[in-house]
């Protein structure tokens, strides 16, 4: 799996998981989350990891918004907890940003990848330079896998909704709640200063 176009200064990890759709995190990832570095179910990519993702997380090529990485992942059908050939799970392998930025999805990519029914629970594929994935363009790349057969897939290139049409209004509002509490304390305060001098003068 390559990719290119990404922010330096945000880490990702690529991994194969359920795609629940844009805006949502995709989520569970068949094999979880790869701690070692060595079972190769994901890849966490990061120019400035935290302390103890030193070793761990792979550096990013290039730099600014032009980061690039190439890494192979091992894809299964399946796993204990998730089934990406059940009826009504769709399964991608998808680049999304780490944890230090949680809620931010503007470098969520899905590459849409799809088994034959019977496909062996095991098979095991490696993107290589065979997929590759770009933040906010569309792209098409082919899904490379064995044990059952693929579909090419095509990322859908949206970016995730990141809350922003919230943004406004929650940001109004709560501008408007310090407005009204700021008012009330200077009402207040100035009717203290107002009645402390009204008795002195009596």
């Amino acid at each position: 799996m390559t990719g290119s176009g990404y922010n330096t200064e945000k880490g990702i990890y690529v991994a194969f998981c359920v795609d629940n759709g844009a805006g949502k995190t995709p989520t569970p990832c068949v094999g979880g989350v790869d701690m070692s570095g060595e079972s190769g179910a994901s890849a966490w990519i990061s120019s400035n990891p935290p302390s103890y993702g030193k070793g761990l997380a792979e550096p990013y090529g290039g730099s600014a918004h032009k980061g690039t990485f190439s890494v192979k992942l091992t894809v299964r059908a399946k796993d204990a907890n998730t089934d990406c050939t059940a009826s009504g799970v769709t399964c991608a392998v998808i680049t999304r940003n780490d944890h230090t930025r949680g809620g931010d999805q503007s470098q969520t990519v899905r590459i849409p990848v799809t088994f034959a029914s019977g496909g062996a629970s095991t098979g095991t594929g490696t993107g290589g330079s065979g997929a590759s994935a770009t933040p906010g363009a569309s792209t098409t790349a082919p899904a490379t896998t064995t044990g059952g057969t693929p579909s090419s897939g095509t990322a859908d290139g949206s970016m995730a909704s990141t809350g922003s049409g919230l943004a406004l209004p929650v940001g109004l509002t709560a501008a408007g709640l310090v407005a009204a509490g700021t008012g009330a304390w200077f009402w207040a305060r100035r009717r203290r200063t107002g009645s402390a001098g009204a008795s002195r003068a009596s």
